[in-house]
């Protein structure tokens, strides 16, 4: 017994070509008021017109730039058609400066250590890849220090032009950082002691002197070149006035206690009292005599955990300056009623 069909299936449709449009390409663009045959018209992508190149008539406007979104970096000296990435460095000028990291997830095959072993041979040389860790450890050490831009930019082209002649060849490459981030800190007239540098780097004073006294032969550096702006110090170390402003911040002392404590330092200097101290000692020292001197109590323990020297050392400068405290100290002072010779108490020693 034959079953008819429930749902018999529907004939199938008939599909109509729907037609198609397109541009009629027998119509050509003409300016209305030269009816040149051979039209000169001209696409003006900047201001977005269609502008007639014979008479200026602007036949149309916003039209749409179809050309390629190139851009250049190159500071419109010549053709840099970069698609991606930033401005260029100029202290890796000649190098790569795109990088491609490799993940190491690849569920065990063994693929990524393939590709990482073919991507470091082919990425860049041996120097550059130096040049490049080089740069990074630059950079992170100038953060922890809490060091501007400008002195990690020239701690850069320091190691860049060290590394390019070939001046310390056999030197640790953490010592040879740290004297570029030491050199660049006395140029920007933003001084750090090589104490501070040796903690932060991790680097023994012997070698970051050996390094850099190399390199301040080989650049030909003026000896304690932060002290141009003072012509107070003496040449070849740092002056103790340039020291007293991360170390009154670091004790929370008033605005008014550091040009008080670098007048009594110039004046110190000029009648050569403690003279070849370190412009370290010189500045604990001062710091407690002027805080004395102005009702600041800040103990000697404190300003040595700050400025980094022993509290003998600190007392030992006090000492030097409470046996000329009538020559350090400004009669302004007394008579304003910021300074009184009597709060400077009497030390062990002292005349």
């Amino acid at each position: 017994m034959a079953y008819s069909q429930p749902f018999p299936l529907a004939q199938p449709v008939q599909k109509v070509q729907q037609p198609t449009f397109g541009p009629d390409l027998a119509v050509r663009l003409i300016c209305p008021e030269c009816r040149d045959p051979n039209p000169n018209i001209v696409e003006e992508f900047s201001s977005g017109d269609l502008v007639c190149g014979t008479c200026g008539l602007v036949l149309g406007d916003r039209i749409v730039d179809t050309r390629s979104e190139w851009r250049t970096f190159a500071n419109d000296e010549g053709d840099d058609p970069s698609r991606v990435g930033a401005a260029s460095d100029p202290l890796m000028e000649g190098m790569e400066q795109l990088d491609t990291t490799i993940s190491f997830r690849d569920g065990g095959s063994g693929i990524a250590r393939e590709l990482q072993r073919a991507a470091s041979r082919s990425a860049a040389s041996r120097s550059e890849r130096n040049l490049l860790q080089a740069f990074r450890d630059i950079s992170s050490w100038c953060d922890q220090f809490s060091l501007p831009k400008t002195i990690c930019d020239i701690a850069k082209q320091l190691y860049k032009r060290s590394d390019e002649e070939k001046l310390l060849r056999g030197k640790p490459l953490d010592a040879v950082i740290a004297a570029c981030i030491f050199i660049a800190c006395r140029q920007a007239h933003v001084p750090r002691t090589f104490r501070e540098i040796c903690n932060l780097t991790h680097v023994s004073k012997k070698v970051l002197g050996q390094c850099y006294k190399a390199l301040e032969q080989a650049f030909n550096l003026t000896p304690g070149a932060s002290q141009d702006r003072h012509h107070t110090a003496p040449s070849g170390t740092t002056g103790a006035e340039d020291l007293l402003v991360r170390y009154c911040n670091h004790l929370d002392l008033p605005p008014n206690v550091q040009p008080i404590c670098s007048d009594i330092i110039v004046k110190a200097r000029e009648l050569g009292i403690a003279d070849g101290r370190s412009p370290v000692s010189i500045a604990g020292g001062a710091i407690y005599f002027t805080c004395c001197l102005l009702d600041k109590p800040k103990t000697v323990k404190e300003i040595s955990t700050v400025a980094g020297v022993s509290e003998g050392t600190i007392k030992l400068v006090y000492r030097l300056y409470y046996a000329e405290k009538e020559k350090l100290v400004k009669e302004e002072w007394i008579k304003d009623g910021k300074a009184k010779l009597e709060r400077l108490p009497v030390e062990s020693g002292s005349k």
